[in-house]
């Protein structure tokens, strides 16, 4: 029986021949991830434990994004204890204030992810490795400290579900868009514990920046991860991004899948997700007048360059919205310095909007655009459960970059086309 990607990494990562769904295994670990709000959980109980090292200090990432720049004192002592521990165990790819960024759009960036490899990470995100061709998954805070000092993890080897991508997205058409249409279709547990494997001749049509975007939504489907081929695209980017060694593993033509879903990307609308779950889709034209009071673009789903520049380009020349507040993000110092470089930054302060430093500050309703009651704000995040962003009472609809930013200079739900682009 033929395997898929993900069985393929997983298997020679456990020095097995094959896998197959439902084994569990003791799988190697190439990164292991974790930030300022779960990493200080991690190291807590690392510490009680008699190892008193990480397995390589070169393996293990530590990213203080959640709260900082720090927001409060609380929030301050957990990057403190961060810190500290990436000092004293020489820990090479700890990234603060200066050098941060978001942490899933930081690590492909550094180079510190390529394909063919696992990570592990105490943040549900981690996912977004997968649009590498990489086996990446969230896990708790015990199990990411547990694989900081042993180098694995042990593995339920998920089955999987094929989702065959055909045709090209039109202009104003992301790869939020894509994901958000596939959990419409599936809904938030379509693929509990599954594997979302991505392939088809539409693939190639979408940028690297539109699988980043994807694969980190894998797990509002609830897949245990979401993952890409390999192709020449994601070569480039590795090539232009890392010096380690790649390998790239293709499913076999017999590989077993649970279900198939084909989605033809010529045929899709900008797509937003209602409150209060990422499957409560409607195209933009279905939305009907919703005002809002916020928009909020960046975190580590849409706060890339491409990302960026599809925002200015509708928001050139123009203002936002009386009574609205928008908030830039960048994911990282590069790409907040490229945004400065090309314009950007000057483009979205003329038309009003503010720009912040890496953080994922709003998107957990942690700082920097939390909402109050009966507020409503339009978001290039991740999430819109009751109270993510704030008071339980308020609304988070979830965009692209490209609908966020019309939608900031109408003051409602709006695609790029109400304003003639």
């Amino acid at each position: 029986m033929g395997m898929t990607m993900t069985q393929k990494i997983l298997a020679a990562h456990a020095g097995l021949p094959s896998v197959e769904a439902g084994q569990l295994i003791m799988a190697d670990l190439d990164l292991v991830l974790a930030n300022d709000i779960t990493g200080p959980v991690a190291i807590h109980e690392v510490q009680k434990l008699n190892k008193k090292t990480v397995f390589d200090k070169d393996k293990v990432a530590l990213v203080p994004d959640h709260f900082a720049p720090n927001k409060d004192i609380k929030s301050a002592e957990h990057c403190k204890c961060v810190r500290e521990y990436a000092k004293e165990h020489d820990i090479t790819n700890y990234f603060e204030v200066g050098q941060m960024g978001i942490e899933h759009a930081l690590l492909p960036e550094k180079g510190l992810i390529v394909a063919g490899e696992t990570c592990i990470g105490a943040d549900s995100h981690t996912c977004t490795y997968g649009a590498l061709g990489a086996f990446s998954t969230g896990v708790g805070s015990t199990d990411m400290g547990c694989g900081m000092i042993t180098g694995q993890a042990w593995f339920k080897v998920p089955s999987a579900i094929k989702v065959v991508l055909t045709g090209k997205p039109s202009k104003w058409v992301s790869g939020k868009d894509v994901i958000l249409h596939l959990i419409g279709m599936i809904g938030v547990d379509g693929a509990l514990y599954r594997s979302l494997e991505f392939t088809g001749d539409g693939v190639k049509n979408l940028s690297m920046d539109d699988r980043f975007s994807i694969a980190n939504m894998a797990i509002e489907a609830g897949a245990k991860n979401g993952i890409f081929p390999v192709d020449d695209k994601t070569i480039a980017y590795m090539e232009e991004h890392s010096t380690k060694k790649y390998t790239v593993y293709e499913a076999d033509e017999d590989a077993v899948y649970d279900e198939e879903y084909v989605i033809d990307l010529s045929k899709l609308e900008p797509t937003v997700a209602f409150p209060h779950l990422p499957e409560n889709t409607k195209t933009v034209k279905e939305a009907g007048d919703v005002k809002i009071d916020q928009v909020v673009i960046g975190s580590c789903t849409n706060g890339r360059i491409e990302d960026l520049r599809t925002a200015a380009e509708i928001l050139k020349g123009k203002k936002v919205a009386d009574g609205i507040r928008v908030i830039v993000i960048p994911a990282t110092q590069a790409i907040y310095m490229q945004a400065i470089e090309e314009g950007l930054v000057q483009t979205f302060i003329e038309a009003g909007a503010i720009v912040s430093t890496p953080t994922c500050g709003p998107c957990l309703g942690g700082y920097m655009g939390i909402l109050a009651a009966g507020e409503r704000a339009i978001s290039t995040t991740n999430r819109n459960f009751v109270g993510r962003m704030g008071h339980v009472d308020s609304e988070v609809y979830l965009s692209s970059p490209a609908v966020a930013a019309a939608s900031a200079v109408t003051g409602k739900i709006s695609e790029p086309a109400e304003l003639g682009l």
